[in-house]
């Protein structure tokens, strides 16, 4: 890559939107729909609302379960392929006002808004384009239509929505025609009445990771071709068959995104970064048989630090049971994996440590602003620098297991490169972990050391890297 070019990749940043939204690291899905009564995962359309009536449901279970693993979120599925609505939009009649489900005078959405809000989370809207129930679904105009109606509906009745989700299933309607989405119109109507929400997936804000199985990528760029803001919207690549596979499918094709040789070849530059999402079963929704295949604590967290731990966002599906809560063995896991999080996490030794830097871009970008604990202060090598190092002095010998970097991603993702040493008080420096991309976070997991001195080496960077923090953990055996 020219100079030039690595500079015009270094300077590519994120909106406010997406900053806010890569703050919130981890958060909740929740599948609940007529599927979930007929064992099911995609309903056909010709299901009757009368089979809907989950008569324990608790939306303050659900945001408790959440919050039990450390979510800052939750996203409903307010209509899923099949078309049933989990309110009652003024529309279509096939809806919750219905069903038995509270007489027909309830309102999912609304209960799952106000308790995400009193439970202290964000709440988020999943709106499936492809509806089987909507007889003008293949009518373009019409349809789009509705769906923007039923936009409007969810967007103004609800409060802050933090994300709107939208996935590329699709399929031919009744009358045996393509429904051709007028994207740029939905994402308009979004703007306007939701301006700090991400639209997701077939969204211009955050992208795919690429499969549904949790896989992560190795080195995960929020740079990337913009040609790859369209990549989902294209209806000959979409999920148009439940067969179960495209769960588990995992592309090798597009492991590299954003290095130096696919960045120089690109037309343009977006800033596009990643959401990991995966379900807890197998299933997207709740099937009794898989009550004993919930994921463990170990096979979540390897999922967790790949994706919050490597640049990108952890969505996990917690799909309810018929009753309309959450299963027990769910529940389990959500505290155990928040246990060992919250563990891990508690204390940073690195905090208002003495650090130093082989150079800075001045002394407002000094090293000590990586153990501040502050996200508007961060430390900058000198334009054009792109190899530099930070160390961190701990006062004495502590055990440690985990470093966590943070970039400055306001200025951009700089640091392709880099490995963490570390040293006591006499001894020769050693390598303990290694990695490439950095971004917003990256969390590094290896073999508990004893050390004073721990020292970030950063061996290639675009322009020059920044650095918001570096911090020092200790997990121990209860890891």
């Amino acid at each position: 890559m020219t100079t030039n070019m690595a500079k015009i990749a270094a300077l590519v940043t994120p909106s406010e939107r997406q900053i806010s939204w890569n703050e919130m690291e981890f958060y909740g899905f929740i599948h609940f729909t007529v599927n979930t009564f007929t064992n099911q995962e995609w309903g056909d359309g010709s299901e009757s609302p009368a089979i809907f009536n989950p008569t324990a449901f608790d939306a303050h279970q659900w945001v408790d379960t959440c919050k039990l693993a450390g979510m800052s979120g939750l996203i409903l599925t307010c209509k899923h392929h099949d078309g049933f609505n989990l309110w009652p939009t003024q529309l279509t009649e096939h809806s919750v006002k219905n069903s038995p489900w509270r007489d027909g005078r309830g309102d999912m959405v609304k209960e799952v808004a106000d308790a995400c809000r009193e439970g202290g989370i964000k709440f988020g809207v999943y709106l499936s384009p492809w509806d089987r129930h909507e007889p003008s679904y293949g009518d373009s105009e019409v349809y789009n239509e509705f769906f923007v109606g039923q936009l409007k509906e969810l967007l103004t009745g609800y409060g802050e929505i933090f994300c709107v989700w939208f996935d590329g299933a699709c399929g031919e309607g009744p009358n045996g025609k393509k429904q051709v989405y007028d994207w740029d119109r939905y994402y308009e109507v979004i703007r306007e009445l939701q301006p700090n929400a991400v639209i997701s997936v077939c969204g211009p804000d955050v992208r795919w990771c690429g499969n549904e199985a949790g896989h992560t990528r190795t080195s995960e760029w929020s740079v990337v071709p913009a040609s790859m803001l369209d990549n989902e919207k294209i209806q000959e690549n979409s999920q148009q068959v439940d067969d179960g596979m495209f769960a588990k499918r995992v592309p090798s094709q597009d492991e590299d995104l954003g290095s130096r040789g696919v960045v120089e070849a690109a037309d343009g530059l977006a800033w596009y970064p990643a959401e990991v999402n995966t379900s807890i079963r197998p299933g997207w929704f709740y099937h009794p048989q898989e009550d004993d295949q919930v994921r463990s604590t170990d096979e979540l967290l390897d999922i967790y630090y790949g994706s919050v731990g490597g640049n990108g966002t952890f969505l996990l599906n917690l799909p309810p049971t018929p009753s309309g809560r959450i299963h027990e063995h769910d529940v389990q896991r959500m505290k155990e994996l928040g246990d060992v999080l919250r563990h891990t996490f508690a204390t940073d030794l690195a905090v208002d440590v003495k650090a130093s830097c082989s150079s800075m871009l001045d002394e407002h970008h000094h090293a000590n602003r990586v153990v501040d604990e502050r996200t508007d202060t961060w430390w900058s090598a000198p334009e054009g620098m792109e190899e530099a190092w930070i160390e961190l002095d701990l006062g004495e010998e502590h055990s440690i297991d985990h470093a966590v970097l943070m970039e400055h991603i306001r200025s951009g993702q700089r640091i392709e490169r880099f490995r963490l040493e570390c040293r006591g008080e006499e001894e020769e420096w050693t390598e303990i972990s290694s990695g490439t991309v950095v971004g917003y976070k990256k969390i590094l997991r290896f073999p508990a050391v004893h050390a004073r001195f721990i020292r970030l080496m950063i061996e290639e960077s675009r322009w020059c890297p920044t650095l918001q923090k570096f911090g020092v953990y200790y997990a121990g055996k209860n890891c």
